[in-house]
């Protein structure tokens, strides 16, 4: 594994280069961003692969949907369409992105769409949704064409971007020091017994500046529920059988919760945004016996569902759900913070160059 970072470094470099150039380009205004006058609050990263941005963004949803009106834009990564789509409850993930239809399935209520150039999705979620409140921009960070009021910017604690290398050689796709853009940074994942010492040294290490705020997260897991919603959820008891299905960035968490509360018969992992086939879904069943239940995480089960499957199938498929919650009680400091933000600024829907 080192001698093939080695290797891929000199790409690294010349991504390093084509960034920092981009980047100053957006700085000194050769390359202009433009700024929406309603409240946008992008959640994003500056690494491949899973930080939690789905998780925290279904937080700030459910806090900001019983206050404003609420609108999520995102890319729709892994869809196999372009330009603008409104996501709907009966949407495909091949349509709009797993991500963008698990957020609409949680929150039917919500305003959700896809469009890969986020300036121009804004507009349209503007025109489609006048009574639009406030616009959340699912991983927007590194488009700068559109400068959000609210940058969440989310780094991994098992993942720490400061001992990480550019793309091919290591997972950052944006230099660290573009972390000074930021007005929260959420370290996702941590640890419950993270010591306030270690947040500190965390906080410093991220050349956190006084004008930013840190938060620090964990993840709970709920109980078990059915995938296909015409089928009622069953308690799971700890001698449950079951066999586990994951196409995420990083399953060992996911795998790791069910192995310590249920009897784990199997497990198959997949590439992250991985579609799910027929074929693969019935070949778990056919060698696993009748009692098996097979589960799969929130993420994949939108996915799922979009596949015909037998009836019997269905009532044999659940999903983990999981929450995100803030280490350190600082979850009302945050919401305050969201919802003063958003309160600030009212939404006149006009769009202007910054």
């Amino acid at each position: 594994m080192q001698k093939l970072r080695l290797l891929l470094l000199p790409f690294s470099l010349l991504y390093w280069f084509a960034v920092k150039i981009r980047n100053l380009l957006f700085d000194i205004n050769v390359l202009r961003s433009f700024e929406f006058d309603l409240p946008t609050i992008c959640v994003g990263n500056i690494t491949v692969g899973g930080t939690g941005k789905t998780p925290h963004t279904d937080y700030l949803i459910s806090l900001l949907k019983n206050n404003y009106k609420t609108a999520l834009l995102s890319r729709g990564y892994g869809r196999k369409t372009k330009g603008f789509r409104i996501v709907e409850q009966s949407s495909l993930a091949v349509e709009v992105g797993d991500e963008p239809l698990q957020l609409k399935l949680k929150h039917p209520d919500v305003a959700c769409a896809v469009h890969e150039d986020r300036l121009n999705g804004v507009v349209e979620v503007m025109g489609s949704f006048p009574e639009t409140e406030v616009v959340v921009l699912d991983d927007a960070f590194q488009h700068r064409w559109i400068k959000a009021g609210l940058n969440i910017l989310m780094v991994d604690y098992n993942r720490p971007v400061y001992a990480d290398f550019f793309l091919p050689a290591g997972n950052l796709r944006d230099s660290i020091s573009e972390i000074k853009r930021a007005n929260i940074v959420i370290v996702s994942k941590c640890p419950d017994n993270l010591t306030t010492h270690e947040q500190k040294l965390i906080a410093k290490r991220l050349k956190i500046k006084q004008n930013q705020d840190i938060y620090f997260t964990s993840v709970s897991y709920g109980k078990p529920k059915a995938v296909f919603s015409n089928y009622e959820d069953c308690k799971f008891n700890p001698n449950e059988t079951i066999f586990a299905l994951s196409g995420i960035a990083n399953p060992k968490p996911f795998i790791h919760q069910l192995e310590k509360n249920y009897k784990l018969v199997g497990k198959k992992t997949f590439a992250d945004h991985h579609n799910f086939t027929v074929k693969e879904i019935l070949s778990i069943f056919e060698v696993t016996s009748n009692d098996v239940k097979l589960v799969t995480t929130e993420k994949d089960a939108a996915r799922i569902r979009g596949l015909n499957l037998p009836s019997d199938v269905k009532s044999r498929i659940y999903y983990l759900p999981l929450e995100v919650y803030f280490i350190n009680n600082n979850e009302n400091r945050f919401n305050s913070q969201i919802l003063n933000y958003v309160g600030e600024n009212k939404p006149n829907s006009n769009l202007y160059q910054e």
